[in-house]
This record gives structure tokens, C-alpha cells and sequence, in this order.
């Protein structure tokens, strides 16, 4: 008899003791790589590095040899140090079209501002300018990290991280005693804390000559130049992030979720490149694409609004031997790409925001999102019936858990990927990922079983 109604699976009640183990396996290398990787530029560098090791090869390399790429070559494109993408080439030509998994590796955070350090009242504060949308109270009273790097003026890149070993000091952005917050939990959240009052705290030991102004400040800048051999003017042409300080932990009891910091995206992005780095080659190119600036509105250099992965699919061909205009745009027309971003998991402690039977739930497998956008599906990108339900047979044939969901309720809110980006091109594009608790916080919350589905979702569709 035919099944006539949707069975919603728990991924948990399938898995056998040699599964599990998988399970566990996966999200262990997971952890490893977002609790090292919370920049953009070290996500694209640390995944450029493990993707050489099976076996990839940067393309300008290709390049200065005056190599041909042929059928099943892998290779890769890094963008300025903050966005890559990596090709496993197919057996048919790329105007035949790719297959694309595209995630973003930038995070919320707390940028440091061009001229950020002061003294006030003998403490010494660090300025920042919060980056994407973050509920700004959360970000006061936790330990953070600082990482990012600082360029001199004759092109020295100075590596900074500070406050992620044990024996690393910590900073923070302090928060009003509750004896004395009358006034501030009257406000609105969204302002309980504003922009300008995240200033981090750095330090308070003066150097002991009482000729010199602000001697906080001064001995701040005298240990980093001792450590870091950079000035104050350099905070100019620096990009320093200040982020959570600590590494991913296993979250519950039964240890059945992750816990870290910047899973929105980067567990897309792990997931994405866990599935192309075990793939085989196959008859279409498959693309991992990670991308910078999603969170801000994809703009500049490296965000998806710009060339660079056009131009990177032009360079491929052109090595290939086959490259024209017009087979550029047939190949990027012809493509067909899963959006991996992550939605909003059903939390019981907010059920109001949620219809649930169009929610996403923890242990259910890889998340689909027909549409995303706000209210009136503004912005979203919209699939296509048709590209869905070929993604319902490839994931169903290969045994992969799904569920489809909407990003809360109509009025309530919403949001938006690089999904419609790409469908520019006229390729077909779904959005689809893990589902977050605790999105955009300092910490958010993953099921385990999810980061495995998703891992074998994005293969079973790459390998097609």
C-alpha cells in the first residue's frame, strides 16, 4: 500500500551503534574546525589547507605551470584570504552545468574601530562596531577573544589571536549592576545596550612614568608592540574581530548537540566541505563555494555579490580548453545549487514565533527552504516545484533524513541567504541547512544528528 502521508523521522531512532559512531566522529572534526577557525579569513585558509591534503591544488598554480585540467582534477580559488571555492572537475564539459553547494564563513561579531584605543578615568577601552544583526545585550559580561590580523604599511600581515589558549587573558564589555539598572530595564531590548557603549576592556595597570598622558593606554600599546611588533597607527589597516573566547563543547547530557560560536554559517560551510573532499568525481563539475559578507548584505570583494566566482568558473574552463562567453553563461545557467545556510530550530521555550507544522525540529534530519525573505516572501529566493521535488528523490534515494520548514511565522520576522544571487544566472537554487537554536547569539546550539544528515544530504546531491 502506498504511503499517503508525510512520516516526520527522528534521525536518533534510526541509527544503529556503528552509525552513531559516524555521528559522533563527524561532529568531533567539526568542533575542532570552528572552535580554530571563528574569522573569515582563517575558515578560508584552514579549509584551503585540509583541501590540499586530499588532494586539491591551488588553480594559479595550474596556472604558472601551463597545465590543462581534465576529468576529475581538483582544484581551488581563494578571494583575498576571506572566501574560496573548490571544483572537482566532471566528465562533461562545465557548460553542461555544476553542481553547487554555497555556504558563507563570516560570522556576527564585534569589529574593532580604525582608531579604537582610549583611556578613561585609568582604565584602558577598546571601541567596536557590531557586525550583522546581534541582540547587542547578550554580547556583555562573557569572556571574548580577539582574532583577525594587522597590516603595516610595507605589507607585513601580523596574525592575531589573543584569548583563546588557557593561559590567554580574556577582555569583555562590562554591564550595569542590577542593584543599579532601574532605568535600563525599562528600555526596549534593542536598547538596553547600545552601539556605542560595546567598548571592550583591556586594561588597567599604568606604566610607572607619570610624565606620559593616558598611561594605561600607553602601557596597552607598549606590551603589543613588545609582542606583536605593531603601533597605534597601524589599528588603522588592521581587521580585528572580537568574538566569544573559548572552544565548541558537546551540549546536553547525552552529549547529542554541539555548542559554539559562529554556526551560523560555518556549519554549512564544514558540512559543505566535508562532502565535496569525499566525493568521487562524477558526470557534472561539483563546487564547494564559500563566501564572505553574507551577513551584511553580500556586498564588496568578497561577498557573493561580487566576480569573483564567475571569473573563477572563466578561468576553469578557459584551462579546460573550452572557454567562450556564451559557454560561461550556459554553465552557470544550467547549474543547479543547494543554498547552505542554516534555519531557526523549533524551541519550546518560544513556541509562539513558530507554526509548527512548517517548522524545523532538532534530530530530523537536513533542512529545506522552499523560500525564505520576510512577511510577503520579500527578498526571498522562491524554488522552483520542479527543482524540488528532484531534490525529494535524490535525498529519499539516498536514505537521506530531510524536513522542510519556514523561517518562523508569515508576520513575524524572517531572513534571507545568497540563494537569490545566484539564481540571477537562471540556475536553479534551494535553500537548505542545519537547523540553529540560539541564532546569532554568542552561542549557538546544533543537533549532532542534523550536521550528519546534512553532510550526507550535500554528498548524495553532489554525487548525482
Amino acid at each position: 500500500m502506498n504511503q499517503i502521508t508525510k512520516i516526520k523521522k527522528n534521525a536518533w531512532d534510526t541509527y544503529d551503534e556503528s552509525t552513531i559512531k559516524e555521528v559522533f566522529n563527524l561532529s568531533h572534526r567539526y568542533k575542532e574546525f570552528i572552535s580554530k577557525c571563528k574569522t573569515e579569513r582563517e575558515c578560508a585558509l584552514e579549509l584551503a589547507s585540509i583541501a590540499e591534503n586530499h588532494g586539491f591544488v591551488n588553480i594559479s598554480d595550474v596556472m604558472k605551470k601551463g597545465e590543462k585540467l581534465k576529468a576529475g582534477n581538483k582544484v581551488y580559488a581563494i578571494n583575498k584570504d576571506k572566501g574560496l571555492v573548490m571544483f572537482v572537475l566532471g566528465s562533461e564539459p562545465l557548460e553542461k552545468g555544476m553542481k553547487i553547494l554555497g555556504s558563507h564563513i563570516d560570522s556576527p561579531r564585534l569589529d574593532l574601530k580604525q582608531n579604537p584605543l582610549y583611556e578613561e578615568e585609568e582604565l584602558a577601552l577598546m571601541e567596536t562596531h557590531y557586525y550583522g544583526g546581534i541582540k547587542k545585550y547578550q554580547w556583555v559580561a562573557i569572556p571574548l577573544a580577539i582574532h583577525g590580523v594587522v597590516v603595516k604599511k610595507d605589507g607585513t600581515i601580523i596574525n592575531i589571536v589573543i584569548g583563546e589558549d588557557e593561559d590567554d587573558p580574556v577582555i569583555g564589555v562590562s554591564d550595569l549592576l542590577i542593584h543599579l539598572s532601574q532605568d535600563q530595564l525599562e528600555k526596549k531590548g534593542n536598547k538596553v545596550v547600545e552601539g556605542e557603549d560595546l567598548n571592550i576592556l583591556v586594561g588597567s595597570i599604568p606604566i610607572k612614568d607619570k610624565e606620559i598622558k593616558d598611561r594605561v593606554k600607553y602601557a596597552i600599546l607598549t606590551s603589543l608592540r613588545d609582542k606583536y611588533d605593531f603601533v597605534e597607527e597601524d589599528f588603522i589597516s588592521a581587521e580585528l574581530e572580537v568574538v566569544p573566547a573559548g572552544k565548541a563543547r558537546d551540549y546536553g547530557l547525552d552529549r547529542s548537540m554541539v555548542m559554539a560560536y559562529g554556526q551560523d554559517d560555518r556549519i554549512c560551510a564544514y558540512t559543505s566541505f566535508e562532502a565535496i573532499i569525499n566525493s568521487t568525481p562524477g558526470r557534472l563539475t561539483q563546487v564547494a563555494l564559500f563566501v564572505d559578507k553574507e551577513e551584511v548584505g553580500s556586498i564588496g570583494a568578497t561577498g557573493m555579490e561580487s566576480r569573483f566566482f564567475e571569473n573563477t568558473v572563466a578561468e576553469v574552463m578557459e584551462l579546460a580548453g573550452y572557454y567562450s562567453e556564451l559557454k560561461l553563461r550556459r554553465a552557470l545557467a544550467n547549474s543547479k545549487m543547494l543554498s547552505s545556510d542554516v534555519s531557526a530550530a523549533y524551541d519550546p521555550n518560544y513556541p509562539s514565533v513558530m507554526e509548527k507544522k512548517n517548522a524545523a525540529f532538532f534530530g530530523r534530519g537536513l533542512v529545506f527552504n522552499k523560500y525564505t525573505g520576510a512577511r510577503g516572501k520579500s527578498g526571498c529566493n522562491d524554488a522552483n516545484a520542479e527543482f524540488m521535488a528532484e531534490i525529494r528523490e535524490i535525498m529519499d534515494r539516498n536514505g537521506v533524513i530531510w524536513q522542510t520548514s519556514e523561517l518562523g511565522k508569515v508576520d513575524q520576522g524572517g531572513g534571507g541567504t545568497i540563494a537569490y544571487i545566484l539564481a540571477q544566472y537562471g540556475m536553479e537554487v534551494i535553500d537548505c541547512g542545519v537547523a540553529l537554536q540560539n541564532m546569532h547569539a554568542p552561542w549557538e546550539v546544533a543537533s549532532k544528528a542534523d550536521i550528519y544528515e546534512t553532510t550526507k544530504g550535500y554528498k548524495a546531491f553532489l554525487q548525482d
